[in-house]
């Protein structure tokens, strides 16, 4: 069947919103959202100094590692651009049980946990169940698969 003028017409604003969207390959060293977003724009200093998961600002945003990282406030962002290494999350933000088990995923950013001052996301609450089950052995796995899952 050849595709009629009504038909691509309504694949238009898909089209045009797929062009505009950044791309995302696999092998990113930090995981992002469509939009480029580190933890869906949640704020990773929060974690630390809040002791729960907020939602960033897009007015105290910068970029690094390729994603856009957003902060509740002007101290979060200078604290992360002074040590990102000591806010960002493990595995660059990708699921931490999935890089445990040899591959990625997206992260839920109520899905979390410090572990030895380091930050750990997960996909969902079941995934996290599983991650908590067994945090150092998921975490030795894990280390010895990053990034070469990345691969």
């Amino acid at each position: 069947m050849r595709p009629t003028r009504r038909h691509l017409l309504a694949l238009a604003p898909a089209v045009l919103l797929a062009a505009a969207l950044p791309a995302r390959a696999a092998g990113d060293p930090v995981y992002s959202d469509w939009f480029g977003l580190a933890i869906r724009g949640y704020d990773p200093v929060a974690y630390f100094t809040e002791e729960r998961p907020v939602e960033g600002d897009r007015a105290h945003s910068l970029e690094w590692k390729g994603a856009t990282w957003r902060f509740a406030s002007a101290e979060h962002r200078a604290m992360f651009e002074a040590d990102p290494e000591a806010y960002a999350p493990q595995y660059g933000g990708y699921c931490a049980y999935a890089v445990a088990q040899g591959g990625t995923a997206s992260v839920d950013p109520e899905q979390w946990r410090i572990v030895d001052g380091k930050l750990y996301l997960n996909y969902d609450a079941s995934v996290q169940e599983r991650w908590l089950a067994d945090i150092p052995g998921h975490i030795s796995k894990a280390d010895a698969n990053w990034p070469g899952v990345l691969e």
